[in-house]
């Protein structure tokens, strides 16, 4: 079996969690027999440095042939000051649109190992494990118009945030299918008391649920449920809501774990490539230095493995191997505290390696009893 897979390392910190990916996905390939042809493109600054756009056609038609999208990282304040539709985060907004990756899903887990790591206590963040299902392709951040104005009073300013009945169903049907899968408890986020487009959001939520009646739901409030987040995160199961509610939620929730460098995070399509991104920034003050922490990159290519080139065993094998190395005490900066010893990306990257093996190693000695 081969894959194609399309690799944009992007800026900062990108380039280094992608390479330490691909080395990870060589060894996974000769674990599981398997191949992948690796095509990298620019995007976000690195592409504006080069072709002067953040998201070139070029790098368009290699993600559109691809079975998967691998992508590191964009921005860094060398380009804060471009006009909105020219700076890094607009050609990640707008792959998004392109592939038409609608759902965006970013598993919130508390290692145990790391809950220390948590401004939260323990006793609140312990047992933590739920999944913020984002919807990605609507809301604010595509509606039109979007525009300043000048009139005779001064400049004004206008965002719209626009859904279909379809749109909206079709990320609510994902949610509900995670659910069904997980502890069958989903939570639907809006803004009803407010904006009418969440009243539609309830109302579809509602209709829904009755082809799931093995799952419990549960509307609330985004305000409700970004303070019940941070007080009682083991409430949630699968949350599910619009783009700016989920973009906002989902960087809160990466509070609980202690570390933006453990959320993977991946986009997926009803019909073309999924994308799979850690949900870090590119964090251009370490930049170079051998110092990011890979494992949300290796974390979200278990994503990948599972959900776009279905290779079941090899994604639950690769995330029980980042688990493993946590479990053993290996930390990066971001984690290691004064307890720890702080190790270089490439001396993570190489326990995953290892614990890659011992894995592999362990399931074919169970089989062979």
């Amino acid at each position: 079996m081969q894959y194609r897979l399309a690799v944009l390392p992007g800026d900062g910190i990108g380039r280094e969690v992608t390479s330490a990916a691909l080395t990870v996905l060589k060894k996974i390939e000769s674990l599981f027999s398997f191949s992948t042809e690796v095509e990298e493109a620019d995007i976000g600054g690195a592409a504006i440095d080069r072709f002067g756009h953040p998201l070139p056609q070029r790098t368009v038609e290699i993600c559109q042939a691809s079975d998967a999208v691998l992508l590191g990282a964009v921005g860094g304040p060398k380009w804060d000051n471009l006009p909105g539709d020219l700076r890094p985060e607009a050609g990640l907004l707008g792959l998004r649109k392109t592939l038409q990756v609608f759902a965006n899903l970013r598993p919130i887990r508390v290692f145990p190992e790391l809950m220390d790591a948590s401004p939260l206590k323990r006793e609140v963040v312990e047992g933590s494990h739920f999944i913020i299902v984002r919807e990605l392709t609507g809301g604010l951040y595509f509606g039109e118009p979007k525009e300043r104005r000048q009139t005779a009073n001064g400049l004004e300013v206008v965002d719209t945030l626009h859904y279909t009945e379809d749109e909206i169903e079709r990320i609510v049907r994902v949610a509900f299918d995670l659910a069904t899968k997980r502890r069958g408890h989903l939570t639907s986020v809006d803004k009803a008391n407010v904006l009418e487009s969440s009243r539609v959001w309830r109302e579809v939520v509602q209709r829904v649920a009755l082809d799931y009646p093995q799952v419990q739901v549960h509307h609330q409030l985004v305000d409700s449920a970004a303070m019940m987040m941070v007080q009682k995160p083991t409430f949630f199961d699968v949350v599910v809501t619009e783009n700016l509610f989920g973009d906002i939620l989902s960087d809160e929730a990466a509070v609980i774990t202690g570390s933006l460098g453990m959320l993977p995070s991946a986009s997926l399509s009803s019909r073309g490539p999924g994308l799979y991104e850690p949900v870090h920034g590119s964090a251009p003050d370490i930049a170079g230095q051998n110092r990011a922490n890979p494992l949300a990159t290796l974390l979200s290519l278990s994503m990948l493995l599972e959900h776009s080139f279905s290779q079941h065993e090899a994604a639950s094998v690769l995330e029980k191997s980042v688990l493993s190395v946590i479990s053993q005490g290996y930390r990066t900066a971001d984690l290691a505290g004064r307890h720890h010893q702080a190790l270089s990306t490439t001396e993570m990257t190489e326990r995953v390696l290892a614990a890659l093996e011992d894995q592999v190693g362990c399931q074919t000695m169970k089989s062979a009893q």
